[in-house]
């Protein structure tokens, strides 16, 4: 591995001026993807800011009836937080299926996101969920939708200088459930051939007033499968809603064919997972058996 310079400032602004001062410059939150694809030669940055000693960058907190979460935070701390981990199950599991426990130890939501893997666990429960994160960079901070940063696969949005200081949960709506399920070949260190995240809420009647669902590892990146939330929309998550909701997922999906996974198998398992996770949604939500 190259020499590589490595900082560790102690303010949002001075990890910005090194950012933009070097093109080739990576921030570090927990490192558990950087330190590897720097190691394996794919990346050389000339410098690694380490942004962990900010304050606010690690832990979980209340704002309004809503979280935030520091990008520094790491996913096994999600679960300690029993508010965070109650209104988000399905957020806090999804985190915690990443690698192992040593690596959730160190790894965080916010690396997984700007890693920009269309498989990364958390994400697609992220986008269900309404997630946000706020990135700093030269021009000040900005907030946008987490299913704005990745746009390829280990391409993001961010601009030269920017960086993910935190991700925003909203409240937990009255009536509300979400869930997030994966296949894999193994129970853990394994990479997801696809991976389901469904939000929803119901009303006390059980009808279900939103939903939304979103997909990873069937295309270039996570997706948001609005025609699927849409089709739950105004039911009671019956068997000819959940097979319209299936049959949205399965034509939104555009998987690749690899041996991991064909493409068939793919498009199949994403409609399977998509109706699971939405009847364990529902039933955190408080629909009745």
């Amino acid at each position: 591995m190259p020499s590589t310079a490595f900082h560790a400032p102690d303010s949002v602004e001075d990890v910005v001026a090194l950012l933009a001062a070097d093109p080739t410059a990576r921030p570090l939150g927990g490192g558990t993807d950087l330190i590897v694809q720097m190691r394996s030669g794919r990346l050389a940055p000339g410098s690694v800011v380490d942004f962990k000693r900010i304050a606010g960058m690690t832990g979980v907190r209340r704002e309004g009836d809503g979280f935030v979460i520091g990008a520094a935070t790491p996913c096994t701390a999600l679960k300690a937080d029993a508010a965070l981990a109650a209104a988000w199950p399905g957020v806090v599991e999804a985190a915690n299926l990443i690698g192992s426990v040593q690596v959730r130890n160190r790894a965080t939501m916010a690396g997984n996101l700007c890693n920009a893997s269309p498989a990364a666990d958390s994400v697609p429960a992220l986008i269900a969920a309404g997630a946000t994160c706020v990135v700093a960079g030269p021009s000040g901070k900005r907030e946008v939708p987490v299913q704005e940063i990745p746009v390829a696969p280990g391409k993001t949005s961010l601009a030269p200088g920017e960086f993910v200081v935190e991700i925003r949960l909203p409240a937990r709506p009255e009536g509300g459930g979400d869930a997030y399920l994966r296949s894999t070949p193994r129970t853990e260190m394994d990479i997801a051939v696809v991976g389901a995240g469904v939000s929803l809420v119901l009303d006390a009647d059980g009808t279900c007033t939103s939903a939304r669902v979103a997909l990873g590892a069937v295309g270039p990146t996570v997706v948001l499968v609005e025609e699927a939330g849409k089709a739950l929309v105004g039911t009671k998550l019956d068997d000819d809603a959940l097979a319209a909701m299936s049959r949205a997922v399965q034509a939104a999906s555009n998987p690749i064919d690899d041996k991991r996974g064909s493409v068939s198998y793919r498009k199949a398992m994403a409609g399977v997972l998509a109706r699971r996770a939405a009847l364990i949604a529902a039933t955190r939500a408080g629909a009745k058996a």
